[in-house]
């Protein structure tokens, strides 16, 4: 792979219930400096405010408090729920987690995933993606415009609004949540900004990957802005374990409990049905190219047949689960660390290479190095000859 593909984390977070909440958001710190520990580049977060599983109602506040747990890694929301929200009230605070993180925030948008939340709020789901591009738009020109900005909406109003405080980044990186329809894409042509694509693991969203981005630059034409595809993440769950037989084995019966209990039992999610049986529901995932589970060299080839198969992508991000215990959740973001990122980022082929040109030229080297010993030893007798 000629391009450095970057690596993340996604915490939506997916966390069954049963544990005590406030254990949950320190295990998903704990996570966030682990992170960033291994050199993973980014962590993304998410909003969510019902159905039980899906907890962090803030990801702002979230990462404040993950920004002064960490060092180098970078802050995302994933996503913020823009019509949930004045668009000032988003582009002021992701300015003060952008100075709070020293210049590592990042804003991640999307309509809002969960229909239950915008009941909450008396929000038609009819008119979220258009509101998401309005607010997307308001936000982007508080970041940016030099002058102040006016915005008569019908859900919002801006009256020669300004920031008073503008981000420490020059820019702050922004990316839009895609899924199966080509509305994420449009949006993110249309602003010239990133994509996060957040249903990679599921059949329907995988197919898309080959022509979602075309739908990005169609509309980036459209509107004079121009993509990247570095700018392009992917979400896709990821366990790591001795074997691709052990990873399923691993995943199974908590891969099982999230399909049945969470995306079918509480939010009965179309054409989604239950598993009978959780290492055939891993192995079928696998196979069918909807995750990543087995050996850092079973990540390596499913990681360059998603790079064929999208056309390019930036970014790799780790759908977080809680499929496995915690020690091998762990363990699988290390073995991805020390494994699998070094070869994608092109930093074992400088290490090969020089392994490689010493052990052709062995006899020769050895041959050198033993007659410098030896020289040396002759140079010392006749400069110190003996008392005869």
């Amino acid at each position: 792979m000629s391009q450095r593909l970057g690596f993340g984390v996604f915490l939506a977070p997916h966390h069954p219930i049963g544990e005590h909440p406030t254990l949950q958001f320190q295990r998903d710190l704990e996570l966030a400096a682990w992170a960033d520990k291994l050199q993973y580049d980014e962590f993304w977060v998410g909003e969510h405010h019902s159905a039980g599983w899906e907890t962090i109602g803030s990801p702002e506040m979230f990462l404040v408090a993950a920004a002064e747990r960490t060092h180098r890694i970078r802050l995302g929301t994933g996503v913020i729920s823009v019509p949930y929200h004045h668009p000032f009230h988003i582009a002021q605070r992701m300015v003060h987690l952008d100075h709070l993180s020293y210049g590592r925030a990042m804003l991640g948008v999307g309509p809002g995933a969960l229909p239950s939340d915008a009941v909450m709020l008396g929000i038609d789901p009819m008119v979220q993606r258009q509101r998401m591009d309005e607010g997307l738009g308001a936000v982007l020109r508080l970041f940016n415009d030099q002058e102040p900005v006016s915005i008569e909406s019908d859900w919002f109003t801006l009256r020669e609004a300004a920031l008073q405080i503008r981000p420490l980044q020059e820019r702050i990186p922004v990316a839009v949540a895609s899924t199966i329809s080509p509305s994420g894409m449009q949006t993110a042509g249309k602003y010239g900004v990133g994509v996060l694509s957040l249903a990679s693991y599921i059949e329907e969203g995988l197919t898309a990957l080959p022509t979602q981005w075309g739908f990005g630059e169609t509309s980036a034409r459209e509107h004079g802005q121009h993509l990247n595809r570095a700018n392009w993440r992917i979400v896709m769950p990821i366990h790591l374990s001795t074997s691709k037989e052990q990873a399923w084995r691993e995943v199974g019966d908590g891969l099982k409990q999230w399909q049945n209990d969470y995306i079918v039992g509480i939010l009965g999610t179309p054409k989604r049905k239950p598993f009978d049986d959780g290492y055939t529901a891993a192995r079928v995932l696998d196979e069918h190219g909807g995750g990543i589970f087995g050996t850092p060299e079973d990540a390596l080839d499913k990681i360059e047949r998603l790079q064929k198969l999208s056309g390019g992508f930036g970014t790799l991000l780790c759908f977080a689960h809680d499929w496995v215990p915690r020690d091998l959740a762990l363990r699988s973001y290390e073995m991805l660390a020390r494994y699998v990122m070094p070869h994608t980022q092109g930093l074992i082929r400088p290490l090969q290479v020089s392994a490689d040109r010493v052990q052709a030229n062995q006899v020769d080297l050895m041959a050198r190095s033993s007659g410098a010993v030896l020289k040396a030893i002759r140079d010392y007798n006749e400069a110190h000859p003996r008392n005869k």
